[in-house]
């Protein structure tokens, strides 16, 4: 399989639990996906049928650290300016809240579209990840093909949640899939697990009855034990009913 292999890097990012708003903000320690078609949309300068179109994403950071952040709240006010007759319209007050942040984050996205590699070279907006003074700085874009093979290993990488039962490595997380931008932004969920630590398919748990899988993975990564780099690729809608998308 063709694809595009962008490999981008960061000074600091936050991918936050949506459901926290006040006091503390903690972040994913990986992007969810709707996270990463926002991405891919803001170097196309434009939305895309996410249908057909799959991705496959390491991620790396050097710790979490925390910053305090404030938001104004601005509500109708009551009475009327100091020395004027004119009423207030306005007041606010400030909350402070702590944020965690990935330090110097780095990505490596994979995307079935090769035909896309001029929008990377040459994006429509400022790079960015997660929020959007979260500049990213594109280091190489590159087309390759993947190759499919009876065993790998994944690491810093987000798998579907039917991973799970195979190996005990992972975390699993409730993550944004994609937002439906023609409903309003209606966010759509999914569960998935982060590998953060290295994983081998020769260790993964196996159940009678099931077929071999074989994987999809990188020839250009590291070959760790034998083992070359494998890639998870994901959609953004539909149902992921196979562990790993082969083509």
């Amino acid at each position: 399989m063709d694809v595009l292999k962008i490999v981008a890097e960061g000074v600091a990012t936050s991918f936050r639990y949506p459901h926290f708003m006040q006091g503390v903000l903690p972040t994913f320690r990986m992007p969810p996906p709707a996270t990463i078609y926002g991405h891919i949309c803001s170097a196309l300068g434009e939305w895309f049928d996410p249908k057909g179109v799959m991705f496959g994403v390491q991620f790396f950071h050097k710790g979490v650290f925390e910053d305090i952040e404030h938001v104004h709240v601005v509500g109708p006010a009551t009475g009327r300016l100091p020395e004027t007759k004119v009423p207030k319209t306005l007041e606010g007050k400030v909350n402070p809240f702590r944020r965690e942040l990935l330090a110097y984050p780095r990505l490596i996205l994979y995307i079935n579209r090769p035909q896309w590699r001029d929008a990377f070279l040459h994006p429509r907006y400022a790079v960015v990840l997660g929020r959007s003074q979260d500049l990213f700085t594109y280091k190489s874009v590159e087309v390759l093909s993947l190759e499919e093979k009876e065993n790998a290993y994944f690491e810093a990488t987000l798998a579907p949640y039917g991973l799970a039962k195979h190996t005990g490595a992972g975390r699993v997380v409730m993550m944004p899939r994609y937002l439906n931008y023609i409903r309003g932004r209606e966010p759509l969920y999914d569960r998935y697990v982060i590998l953060e630590r290295r994983v081998h398919t020769r260790d993964f748990l196996r159940f009678s009855g099931e077929p071999m899988s074989r994987y999809w993975t990188d020839p250009t990564g590291r070959v760790i034990n034998g083992d070359p780099l494998g890639v998870i690729l994901h959609t953004w809608v539909g149902k992921d009913d196979r562990l790993f998308a082969l083509a």
